[in-house]
């Protein structure tokens, strides 16, 4: 029995949800989101999305409680938005932007300059004495993580220093140096 499909999706106000034959969309203040479903029935019923599946076959339990996840995904990110920040530590690490592009400095001998989809909205932030920082938002959670992933692989997080692109909050296992 699936605990999390079996739960209902409150719609909050001013976000619509479409159900079409095989497709779901979801509609708010901060833009739309689609996306196609098998093997379960969708149904708005009093300000709630419920969904239910029509066998007890593994495969349809399986999908069951993911389809609930991306619905609730998408309908909290039309309505709320989703963020990531990362952090740049090391000496010389730097953050800027123009618009959609993202220039990075992490210690190769060029800069890295990225082009990101018009749906993220980026700003770095730069203070003295602080690590810049790198916001991501956008209404799409796979596309924010999708991104801050890539940002994050130009220069992973080294155990030994702990030098490189982590997420805000992130805990990084630390080894110890050489011992004499």
């Amino acid at each position: 029995m699936s605990r999390v499909g079996n739960s209902p999706i409150a719609i909050p106000e001013g976000v619509t949800v479409d159900i079409k034959e095989d497709e779901v969309t979801v509609k708010g203040k901060l833009g739309e989101l689609s996306q196609t479903f098998s093997d379960v029935t969708i149904k708005v019923e009093e300000g709630n999305v419920v969904i239910e599946r029509s066998s007890e076959v593994k495969n349809v339990k399986a999908k069951h409680g993911l389809y609930r996840s991306l619905i609730n995904n998408m309908v909290e990110g039309v309505s709320k938005g989703f963020t990531k920040e990362l952090e740049l530590v090391g000496v010389g690490y730097r953050a800027s932007n123009q618009g959609q592009k993202l220039d990075l400095a992490v210690g190769f001998s060029h800069n890295i300059v990225m082009d990101l989809a018009p749906e993220i909205k980026i700003e770095t932030i730069s203070e003295k004495g602080k690590n810049p920082i790198v916001k991501l938002t956008s209404f799409d959670k796979q596309l924010v993580g999708q991104v801050a992933a890539k940002i994050r692989s130009f220069r992973k997080p080294e155990p030994y220093k702990g030098k490189g692109i982590k997420f805000v909050g992130e805990q990084l296992r630390r080894k110890a140096g050489k011992s004499a």
